[in-house]
Protein backbone atom coordinates (compact mmCIF):
# COMPACT_ATOMS: atom_id res chain seq x y z
CA UNK A 1 0.00 0.00 0.00
CA UNK A 2 2.03 2.96 -1.24
CA UNK A 3 0.55 6.42 -1.61
CA UNK A 4 2.21 9.73 -2.12
CA UNK A 5 3.52 11.64 0.88
CA UNK A 6 1.07 14.49 0.38
CA UNK A 7 -1.99 12.24 0.39
CA UNK A 8 -0.71 10.40 3.45
CA UNK A 9 -0.10 13.71 5.27
CA UNK A 10 -3.63 14.90 4.48
CA UNK A 11 -5.19 11.64 5.64
CA UNK A 12 -3.14 11.65 8.83
CA UNK A 13 -4.18 15.26 9.50
CA UNK A 14 -7.87 14.39 8.97
CA UNK A 15 -7.48 11.51 11.45
CA UNK A 16 -5.82 13.74 14.07
CA UNK A 17 -8.39 16.53 13.62
CA UNK A 18 -11.28 14.05 13.81
CA UNK A 19 -10.06 13.10 17.28
CA UNK A 20 -9.98 16.75 18.40
CA UNK A 21 -12.96 18.32 16.65
CA UNK A 22 -16.65 17.43 16.38
CA UNK A 23 -16.41 17.74 12.56
CA UNK A 24 -13.53 18.23 10.12
CA UNK A 25 -13.78 20.80 7.35
CA UNK A 26 -11.34 21.91 4.63
CA UNK A 27 -10.65 25.13 6.54
CA UNK A 28 -9.60 23.11 9.60
CA UNK A 29 -7.16 21.11 7.48
CA UNK A 30 -5.80 24.27 5.83
CA UNK A 31 -5.21 25.89 9.23
CA UNK A 32 -3.65 22.75 10.76
CA UNK A 33 -1.27 22.18 7.84
CA UNK A 34 -0.70 25.87 7.09
CA UNK A 35 -1.79 25.40 3.47
CA UNK A 36 -4.06 27.55 1.31
CA UNK A 37 -7.74 26.66 1.08
CA UNK A 38 -7.26 26.16 -2.68
CA UNK A 39 -4.50 23.57 -2.16
CA UNK A 40 -6.63 21.71 0.37
CA UNK A 41 -9.63 21.80 -1.96
CA UNK A 42 -7.62 20.18 -4.79
CA UNK A 43 -6.26 17.54 -2.39
CA UNK A 44 -9.74 16.75 -1.02
CA UNK A 45 -11.04 16.27 -4.59
CA UNK A 46 -8.17 13.83 -5.24
CA UNK A 47 -8.77 11.93 -1.98
CA UNK A 48 -12.52 11.76 -2.69
CA UNK A 49 -11.87 10.42 -6.22
CA UNK A 50 -9.61 7.76 -4.70
CA UNK A 51 -12.31 6.73 -2.20
CA UNK A 52 -10.23 7.79 0.82
CA UNK A 53 -12.68 10.39 2.13
CA UNK A 54 -16.34 11.32 1.94
CA UNK A 55 -17.53 14.91 2.00
CA UNK A 56 -21.05 15.68 3.19
CA UNK A 57 -23.26 18.36 1.63
CA UNK A 58 -22.35 20.54 4.62
CA UNK A 59 -18.66 20.11 3.81
CA UNK A 60 -17.81 17.74 6.65
CA UNK A 61 -14.95 15.40 5.78
CA UNK A 62 -14.79 11.83 7.03
CA UNK A 63 -12.34 9.06 6.28
CA UNK A 64 -13.62 6.01 4.43
CA UNK A 65 -12.48 2.56 5.55
CA UNK A 66 -9.68 2.78 2.97
CA UNK A 67 -8.70 6.29 4.13
CA UNK A 68 -8.78 5.23 7.78
CA UNK A 69 -6.50 2.28 7.08
CA UNK A 70 -3.92 4.51 5.37
CA UNK A 71 -4.20 7.30 7.98
CA UNK A 72 -3.92 4.90 10.91
CA UNK A 73 -0.83 3.27 9.43
CA UNK A 74 0.91 6.59 8.84
CA UNK A 75 -0.09 7.84 12.30
CA UNK A 76 1.24 4.67 13.96
CA UNK A 77 4.55 5.02 12.13
CA UNK A 78 4.78 8.69 13.05
CA UNK A 79 4.08 8.06 16.74
CA UNK A 80 6.45 5.10 17.07
CA UNK A 81 9.31 6.69 15.14
CA UNK A 82 8.96 10.02 17.00
CA UNK A 83 8.93 8.36 20.42
CA UNK A 84 11.85 6.11 19.51
CA UNK A 85 13.99 9.01 18.27
CA UNK A 86 13.17 11.04 21.40
CA UNK A 87 14.11 8.04 23.56
CA UNK A 88 17.47 7.97 21.77
CA UNK A 89 18.05 11.57 22.87
CA UNK A 90 17.00 13.38 19.69
CA UNK A 91 15.47 16.81 20.29
CA UNK A 92 11.65 16.35 20.21
CA UNK A 93 11.13 18.92 17.43
CA UNK A 94 13.80 17.26 15.27
CA UNK A 95 12.47 13.80 16.12
CA UNK A 96 8.96 14.73 14.95
CA UNK A 97 10.30 16.26 11.70
CA UNK A 98 12.52 13.24 11.01
CA UNK A 99 9.72 10.80 11.84
CA UNK A 100 7.50 12.65 9.36
CA UNK A 101 10.04 12.00 6.60
CA UNK A 102 10.77 8.42 7.66
CA UNK A 103 7.12 7.37 7.97
CA UNK A 104 6.60 7.81 4.23
CA UNK A 105 9.76 6.12 3.01
CA UNK A 106 10.17 3.01 5.12
CA UNK A 107 8.85 -0.29 3.77
CA UNK A 108 6.16 -2.18 5.66
CA UNK A 109 8.64 -5.01 6.23
CA UNK A 110 11.30 -2.74 7.75
CA UNK A 111 8.76 -0.87 9.87
CA UNK A 112 7.32 -4.09 11.28
CA UNK A 113 10.84 -5.33 12.12
CA UNK A 114 11.67 -1.99 13.81
CA UNK A 115 8.38 -2.05 15.70
CA UNK A 116 9.05 -5.56 16.98
CA UNK A 117 12.59 -4.61 18.04
CA UNK A 118 11.52 -1.35 19.70
CA UNK A 119 8.71 -3.01 21.65
CA UNK A 120 11.04 -5.78 22.80
CA UNK A 121 14.17 -3.81 23.67
CA UNK A 122 13.16 -0.15 24.00
CA UNK A 123 10.02 0.19 26.11
CA UNK A 124 8.51 3.52 25.10
CA UNK A 125 6.09 5.56 27.09
CA UNK A 126 2.83 5.39 25.15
Amino acid sequence: MHHNKSSEDYLETILILSRKLPVVRSIDIAEEMNFSKASVSVAMKHLRENACIEVSKAGFITLTEKGMKIASGVYERHQLLSQWLISLGVDPKTAVQDACEMEHNISDESFEAMKKFIHKFCPLSE
